[in-house]
Parts: structure tokens; sequence; C-alpha cells
């Protein structure tokens, strides 16, 4: 399985390059969150892989979601799809964008890739392994380093949303002691913390599932976990929500290593 990610994600990375390289429309969708045609030929390339190779696996995919094509995958293991993580670091023209593919299982993320074509850096995560794959200008990939989080060091160091910041994230940083923040975009933060280089993500803000997934299935797979501020495991596939829409997150903590009387 993650032999046909690592093929569809590559396939889609270039197609986005071929966009942000050449110019581009941004429209709105019906939640007023930006979308290009970058995304829109991502998700065809990454979805006609899955349909292809896992055709009775259905897939959630985020612009098909928007476009109200919503598979039921109550009971069923399925595939979260977001074509194009950090929309407006693309629109922006910084380099943080990402692709993300996951399978979950049981709620799970347990298989998943992170391309971010820009930088030429991918990281994938399945059975309790994490690597870091460098990517050549001709989409190949050229070597694969296995990555594991990291113990935390007695002053921890936080990743945070460079667009979602808020007071809730500043009060967490602040009861926790944190040292030092880097704000970046897209789900790159839970492959930081997966190779070591960061302790800590807190995420008070909305987020959906198919935002999330294949990071935390690498952060999962180099040893960190991602809680809610309950301190239970983040889980997908959560529809019927009373309190908000299918497929939406609570808010949520990534952590490095197994943490030491820090607090959520």
């Amino acid at each position: 399985m993650l032999a046909t990610f690592e093929k569809a994600a590559l396939e889609a990375g270039q197609a986005i390059l071929e966009v942000y390289r050449a110019g581009y429309s941004v429209a709105l969708k019906q939640d007023m969150s930006p979308v290009t045609l970058a995304d829109e030929r991502a998700e065809h390339i990454i979805l006609r892989h899955l349909e292809r190779d896992f055709p009775h696996i259905p897939a959630i995919a985020e612009e098909q979601v928007a476009a109200g094509k919503i598979p039921d995958v109550r009971g069923r293991s399925f595939f979260l799809v977001d074509p194009l993580d950090g929309t407006r670091e693309f629109i922006e023209h910084r380099d943080e964008f990402t692709v993300n593919i996951a399978y979950i299982e049981d709620g799970i993320p347990v298989i998943g890739i992170v391309y971010a074509p820009a930088l030429g850096v991918a990281f994938t995560g399945e059975l309790g392994m994490a690597r870091k794959l460098m990517v050549d200008s001709y989409f190949a990939i050229t070597s694969r380093v296995n990555i594991a989080v990291r113990e935390p060091p007695a002053k921890l160091t936080a990743l945070a949303s460079r667009c979602n910041s808020n007071a809730k994230t500043e009060g967490f940083l602040t009861d926790n002691a944190v040292s030092g923040c880097t704000s970046i975009g897209s789900s790159l933060k839970f492959c930081l913390l997966a190779e070591g280089k960061a302790d800590v993500y807190p995420r008070f803000g909305r987020t959906m599932e198919w935002d999330t997934a294949a990071g935390d299935a690498v952060l999962r797979a180099a040893g960190g976990k991602t809680v809610t501020i309950e301190g239970s495991l983040l889980t997908y596939g959560k529809t019927d929500q009373s309190a908000d829409a299918d497929f939406a997150n609570p808010h949520f903590i990534c952590w490095g290593g197994q943490k030491h009387g820090v607090s959520a």
C-alpha cells in the first residue's frame, strides 16, 4: 500500500509544481477556504491510483467532500486524502505545502505519506517504522532514512501553525515552559516532531481529519502521539458529531518523545 501512496504522491506533487510555477487563479469554496487548480489536479491523480489498486476501500478526499461526494465509511477502513495541505502557503509562494495520503483502520492512521514537492522531501509511516525520503528534481526517491522522535529535553521546543496561532496556543506554551517555538505551515509540523527536531505541537483551532491523518501516521510510526486536550488518542472516522461536522477534529496536542509533567 505504501508503494502506491508514494507513486500517487510523487505524481500529484509534480502536477502541483507545474501549476505553482506557471501561475494560477484562486477560488473560494463554500466555507471560504481557498482552492486552486493544483488541489483539483492532485486529488484526481491520487484517487485514480487508490481506486485502481484498492477499489474496495473508500476514500474521503477534501475536494470531493466539498463537492458533496462523501462515501459512508462507518465501521470500515478507509483512506483520507488532502491533495494540497497548506493552500495558503502555496498561494503566498512559501514552499511548505504538502501532499497527504493516509490509511485508517479501526479509527487509527496506520499508513501515511506526507510529501513536500517544493522542498524535495517526503515522510512515510507504517508498522512502527517512519522514514524521511529525499526526492530529486525528476521526482525520483534518492534516499530513505529511518527517523524517530527524541526524548524531550529539559526545555521543550514547540511548533505552531503559521496561519492559525492564537491566545490558547500562547497560553499552552507559557504553561508548559516551552523555551522556543517555530511557526511552519501544513502537516510538516507532524514530520518535524517525527524526526526529532521539536517536542510538541499544540493545535487550538479547527482542523479536518484529512489535514492531520497522514502526518499523524508518520508521527505515531516514529514513536510520538496525538491526543485530545482530555488526553485520549485522536481518532479518525468521526461522523454524526453533535457539535461539529463529519470528520472535524477537536483541539489536540502532538507530542514527540514521552512527555514528563507537562499539561495540555
